[in-house]
């Protein structure tokens, strides 16, 4: 007999792509009103609704009366739904956001009837190497996957191994998504249409069933396909209709011997479309900043308020998990689509700041109005960089901080605020007017410290913590009376008290608070972190040492003295490609030489060095008119700022730039030139470090450029990058350097005839606001030599601190008392141990909790140590099921094994 066939309906959703959301809503109501009428008419109908439940979600907010409907035909087994909460790209959003989406996805669809525990990841741009983990540390064991399988995989499934080892079956959708279409194309025809299908892959499927998956984008099945396709069963080959979950289960051998371990990003069966990486650059730069947000947010709700802001923190997240959705944050839409995303990570950073704000001035209120409070978001002891407004010094003073011990810290002054606000002349008859600006106590912005009322004199003295009090109604008579005395000619003035932007160290415990109050006083005699300094284009604190050449490129010298030349360089190229896949014109013009430099000397020290370097280079405004093989003979002139950092205590250089593009259809990058070359790259994001060669595996229809992925940190060498964002790299120059996409500017959502891939991914559609011309682009990171390489960097922990800031807010209690002693949170002790959580919870059954996720980003185990205000631990899976309690003498000691992702909940 020939092999069975397994016919699963479904449909693939891109919830935004080419339409916006609210289009695509539209069109989905109308596809599973179809599906559900479907699903009760024909008893032998199954349906599969994408792995994800945002689509449901979307649903049953427009038809809330067919919940009851949607949830018999779930608990019947007939329509499979989740797990995930959207079908997300997996390298543009942190792991923590990833497990997020799955708990999010899961306890939806558990409230329907039950998750449908298959890793369904149909149409992702590549998989991250610790999927296997994050799906078996969830309790799932299978996966169902497209894209990024290396080509050694001949048959239709494999065994996917994560880096510690985790592993699940992954059933390989080899022909796609919608390999069952064209079988179905001509209903008569489907028997002989199947074996002929049979036939050309038998190889692949040896005795198993042959999987036909009968959907495609946008659209429901046809009604009548399962009485064809009872039609077309029988003789030599069966035909069952089944969920994805039912095929895994009942259809299929578990005893694959095929393994392939971590990330999947090979071209050889399909495109990975690597350019979504680098276009729409904002979309990345505010996935980045909300997810931080949220972060910051939960960490400090659970240490040090007593508010349960459970409901805001679940909005946040969710619509960071919406926004992650394949489609949507890599760019690939129009513009109104990629409008609504860029807003829905802005209410969601918006929504979580409000309750991280909230959470922070509950400690506030115990710090004095004169005073500052420190929050310190990483599990481990650090030394904060703040800047502040203060009381400027009286000429001749200096500015030094103070902390609850009594001990003194170095303060650098910044800048210093103008100090008259206003100076009018005005009649006697218009002073009434000058009072209405007054609310209360308010002026500009500032409060009312006192005021000067003399014949034809009014001054106010402002200030941002009055002393004694303030009665308006007292001062609108006397002003009364006096106008009424002295007629004529007045003069009104507002002073604000001296104030300054200072920078200040302050030590911070792990994961807890400090406070400090700045005033005059004598500097420390011994300051504990080294100076940073500065000349007119070399910047030093001891640990990083930078010289500005003669071209504005950088050379930089770490503290084991390893020397990184020529780092800055700029290269510009043109991009005739679209959003999906660079493409660079036949006739390219690149540019990396600037037409003229100039370095400004900003600030030398002793807490922070700065200098500003300025190259003005020539880019071409566009592609040539009516050949976009070549770049344009028409230059225009474009300043990049280039902001070069050190700060005292840090091993690394800061460099941030910035221009306004004036360009169309170009790609920027930055090099860091590397010593020697080299063979291999690690980037770090997604509770992993992977390393990656000069090549990528090819063999479908698109080129397989070695661009890829890094979120957090990119190393090549002795080279390492700390990220403010996800990020493209490349190692160029036969892997003499790193290269950093800091631009790339298209204006289609995809094109026809691509140089770099055989079919469209998309329609042709014009997206201008792709090439970002008139807006300003900045980036953001840190360079960090050290010729051991990002593990003896210490690479991991340095960068979450150049990510994840210290927070800082004024007191509210009555200024002049004694500031609180300083208060630790949570303690982390770990090499290369990564925390991406940590959070409140409740469960029913055992009360609250503080929840916290670990992962040892390293490929040997770490042991790790857990200390703070808790009693109780115990490991659960990624779904937050009890696994077994952790014994607790004095703190939480752990043995973590490579690459192992650990949740434990203190009580």
């Amino acid at each position: 007999m020939s092999n069975p066939a397994v016919f699963v309906p479904h449909f693939h959703w891109d919830r935004e792509w080419y339409e916006p959301f609210q289009v695509f809503r539209h069109r989905l109501v109308t596809a599973l009103d179809t599906v559900l009428e479907t699903a009760e008419t024909d008893p032998d109908f199954r349906f599969t609704v994408d792995g994800q439940m945002a689509a449901v979600e979307d649903y049953l907010e427009m038809r809330p009366e067919n919940r009851d409907r949607v949830a018999a035909l779930v608990r019947e087994g007939r329509l499979a739904v989740g797990p995930w909460l959207i079908l997300l790209d997996e390298f543009l959003c942190s792991g923590e956001t990833i497990v997020r989406n799955l708990q999010m996805g899961w306890a939806a669809a558990e409230r329907l009837g039950g998750a449908m525990p298959i890793g369904y990841l149909p149409d992702m741009f590549g998989h991250v190497a610790q999927m296997p983990q994050i799906l078996a540390r969830a309790g799932i064991e299978h996966a169902a996957l497209w894209r990024g399988v290396p080509g050694t995989v001949d048959g239709h499934a494999f065994r996917w191994r994560a880096p510690d080892g985790s592993e699940v079956r992954t059933e390989f959708l080899f022909d796609g998504y919608d390999n069952g279409l064209d079988v179905l194309l001509v209903p008569d025809r489907i028997r002989s249409a199947l074996a002929e299908y049979a036939e050309m892959t038998a190889g692949r499927w040896g005795g198993d069933p042959v999987l036909a998956m009968s959907g495609t984008d946008h659209n429901a099945p046809d009604p009548r396909l399962a009485d064809w396709l009872r039609k077309a069963s029988g003789g030599e080959r069966p035909i069952t209709v089944a969920t994805l979950d039912e095929y895994v289960r009942k259809h299929v051998r578990d005893d694959v011997t095929a393994v392939v371990t971590g990330e999947l990003r090979s071209h050889v069966r399909g495109n990975i479309l690597p350019g979504v990486l680098s276009v729409r650059l904002g979309l990345k730069q505010r996935m980045a900043a909300a997810e931080r947000t949220v972060d910051h947010a939960e960490r400090m709700n659970a240490l040090w308020s007593g508010r349960d802001d459970a409901n805001f923190l679940a909005l946040a997240w969710h619509k960071i998990i919406e926004s992650t959705a394949h489609d949507s944050v890599v760019g690939s839409g129009t513009d109104e689509t990629c409008d609504q995303v860029a807003a829905r990570l802005a209410e969601a950073a918006q929504t979580a700041r409000a309750v991280r704000d909230a959470a922070l001035a509950e400690p506030a209120a115990g710090v004095p109005g004169d005073a500052y409070l420190v929050a310190n978001p990483l599990p481990s002891p650090r030394t904060a960089l703040v800047e502040v407004d203060v009381v400027a010094a009286p000429d001749g003073g200096t500015l030094v901080a103070t902390t609850a011990d009594g001990a003194a810290h170095p303060v650098q002054l910044v800048s210093q605020a103008p100090t008259v606000l206003s100076d009018e002349r005005l009649d006697a008859s218009q002073l009434e007017r000058v009072l209405r600006r007054i609310h209360r106590r308010e002026l500009f912005g500032l409060l009312i410290n006192g005021y000067e009322l003399t014949p034809n004199s009014l001054v106010f003295h402002l200030a941002e913590v009055p002393e004694g009090s303030f009665d308006l109604m007292t001062l609108r008579g006397e002003v009364a009376a006096a106008a009424a005395a002295h007629p004529g000619e007045w003069q009104v003035r507002t002073l604000a008290q001296a104030r300054a932007t200072a920078l200040v160290a302050v030590p911070v415990p792990a994961a807890g608070l400090a406070a400090f109050r700045v005033g005059t006083g004598d500097m420390p005699a011994a300051p504990a972190l080294r100076g940073a300094t500065a000349t007119a284009d070399s910047l030093s604190n001891g640990l990083v040492e930078v010289a500005v050449a003669a071209d504005g490129t950088l050379d930089v010298t770490g503290v084991d003295g390893t020397v990184l030349s020529g780092v800055g360089r700029l290269v510009d190229g043109g991009d005739r490609g679209d959003s999906y896949n660079y493409a660079p014109p036949a006739h390219d013009v690149l540019v990396s030489e600037p037409a003229r430099v100039a370095v400004e000397l900003l600030e030398t020290g002793p807490l922070r060095a700065r200098l500003r370097v300025t190259r003005v280079y020539e880019w071409p405004e566009a592609l040539a008119d009516g050949d976009r093989d070549r770049r344009g003979g028409r230059t225009v002139p474009t300043p990049v700022d280039m902001l070069v950092e050190v700060r005292a205590g840090e091993p690394f250089v800061r460099v941030s730039t910035s221009f306004l593009n004036r360009s169309a259809d170009h790609r920027l990058r930055l090099h860091v030139p590397l010593p020697l070359p080299v063979t291999t790259s690690a980037s770090a994001g997604q509770f992993a470090v992977t390393e990656r060669g000069l090549t990528a595996e090819g063999g479908w229809g698109e080129y397989p450029l070695p661009t890829f992925p890094a979120s957090t940190f990119v190393a090549a060498g002795p080279a390492t990058v700390l990220l403010d964002h996800s990020a493209e790299y490349e190692l160029v120059d036969d892997g003499s350097a790193l290269a950093v996409t800091l631009l790339r500017a298209i204006g289609s959502i995809s094109v026809n005839i691509h140089p770099l891939r055989d079919e469209p991914a998309a329609s042709e559609i014009p997206a201008p606001g792709a090439q970002d011309l008139g807006m300003r682009i900045e980036n953001r990171f840190a360079v960090l030599p050290w010729a051991s390489g990002w593990q003896g960097a210490n690479a991991v922990a340095l960068a979450e601190e150049f990510r994840g800031d210290c927070l800082v807010t004024r007191g509210t209690a009555p200024g002049g008392a004694p500031l609180p002693p300083d208060t630790a949170g949570l303690h982390v002790d770990g090499r290369d141990v990564h925390v991406s959580g940590i959070r409140r919870i409740t469960d029913p059954e055992h009360g609250p909790g503080t929840e916290l996720r670990l992962t040892a980003m390293r490929d040997t185990a770490t042991a790790v140590r857990v200390t703070g205000a808790f009693t109780e631990a115990t490991t659960v899976d990624l779904l937050g099921r009890p696994l077994a309690p952790e014994p607790v003498r004095d703190g939480l000691e752990l043995d973590l094994g490579p690459w192992e992702i650990r949740t434990v909940v203190l009580r």
